[in-house]
């Protein structure tokens, strides 16, 4: 059995400031931004989300076969934890990227990050951090204060990232 590594934000105590240069630096090499509802929750784009999901996905450790898009469609996006605004894409030259899903848990309180992911050629700029900073501003927009995630444990460079962003560890 895994020993997952659960992290929390306090997304109201997160300072942005740090973290702008990693958008300005994606930006400048081309990279833009934008969320599934200002491109269009259309069907397209949901294959779209779901094929650099399960790319991306393939890099977790134990992760196993990946949903069939019919049940990532029916346990990911058709379900009320799921806002379009809150899937936010790196794009560039019209290619998506990268990725970060965040739904939010009313009744849990918090918002939870479901994956963030880059595609292998276009890792180790700064991506990921940009991704999740925009992600922390949609969870601080919709009013939730705190941001909830897990990993396995051998998945040490998201689990680096989070810490960076100042995620702690919350007891399983």
């Amino acid at each position: 059995m895994v020993d997952w590594v659960r992290l929390e934000l306090d997304v109201a105590g997160f300072d942005d400031a740090a973290f702008e240069p990693y958008l300005g630096r994606a930006r400048a090499s081309g990279v833009e931004f934008s969320t599934l509802a200002e491109l269009g929750d259309t069907p397209e784009h949901r294959r779209a989300l779901y094929d650099l999901n399960r790319t991306c996905s393939a890099d977790i450790p134990e992760r196993g076969e990946f949903y069939t898009y019919e049940a990532y469609v029916a346990q990911r996006i058709e379900v009320p934890s799921f806002d379009p605004a809150g899937v936010i894409l790196a794009t560039r030259e019209g290619e998506w990227i990268g990725m970060s899903s965040t739904s939010l848990q009313p009744a849990k309180g918090l918002a939870f990050s479901e994956m963030t992911g880059v595609l292998a050629p276009y890792r180790g700029r700064g991506l990921s951090l940009a991704l999740k900073l925009l992600a922390i501003r949609f969870v601080r927009a919709a009013g939730y204060g705190r941001l909830a995630t897990f990993h396995h444990p051998r998945n040490a460079s998201a689990i680096a990232m989070n810490r960076r962003l100042g995620f702690a560890d919350q007891a399983g």
